[in-house]
């Protein structure tokens, strides 16, 4: 994608309507809908049945509409980047990876959060939950201490995942994250950007993929300053 000319102002702005409190309702309501989603979700499942398990899941907890799709991806399909549809037919296995991706509306505003599930006890599949999990930390705590610009924390990002074991995948970009639709403000990614993001404006996106074999790992949340982050 090109990379915006757009002031900082301009690109970080919320609409005039905006409330922090029900933006920030909207995240805590998307965190709890990922984990209720995960719950449904267990092996022998075809994906296309956990895609419905998401809609319903969303649709019983008050989200009238998605801003994206929700992405449920289980084993190979892990590896695909937003946007990709995923190889039909995909059954969860009793040692398997799987991750949930969501974008619901919740009374005007957009949430978005994404976390990876195991089933079994595949030691790599675990390292790589649990180190996607971990390399998002360390971006995050660099952005809290440095203010580095998004370009800079996803380099940093790509070196952690290289030292840990695993690959980057640069798709996953990161975006802006505000009262719908929030590409009327900002449509290009995080991994774009020559400024330090703002808190409460960007959604940091992390998906690494093993080097030899066919899975990866995903973690997504909203970059706030640690008193706000309780959830996910």
């Amino acid at each position: 994608m090109p990379r915006s000319s757009a002031p900082h102002r301009e690109i970080e702005r919320k609409g005039p309507a905006f409330e922090r409190r029900a933006f920030l309702a909207a995240r805590d309501r998307t965190w709890r809908a990922v984990e209720r989603i995960a719950e449904c979700i267990h092996p022998g499942m075809l994906e296309e049945d956990a895609y419905e398990a998401a809609l319903a899941v969303l649709a019983d907890l008050g989200s009238a509409k998605n801003w994206h799709r929700p992405w449920v991806r289980f084993g190979s399909n892990t590896l695909k980047a937003y946007g990709i549809l995923s190889d039909k037919g995909k059954r969860l296995g009793e040692r398997d990876i799987f991750f949930v991706d969501i974008g619901p509306v919740w009374d005007g505003y957009e949430g978005d959060a994404g976390a990876t599930f195991v089933t079994g006890r595949d030691e790599e599949m675990l390292r790589c939950q649990a180190d996607v999990q971990r390399i998002f930390d360390a971006v995050k705590s660099r952005w809290l201490d440095s203010r580095d610009s998004g370009r800079e924390l996803y380099r940093f990002a790509a070196r952690l995942a290289q030292e840990n074991g695993w690959q980057l995948n640069w798709r996953s970009a990161g975006h802006r994250l505000c009262d719908f639709p929030h590409a009327l403000y900002h449509k290009g990614g995080l991994s774009e950007v020559g400024f330090a993001p703002a808190p409460e404006a960007w959604v940091l996106e992390i998906q690494i993929r093993h080097p030899l074999l066919s899975f990866g790992a995903f973690h997504e949340d909203l970059l706030l300053e640690d008193r706000e982050a309780a959830a996910g």
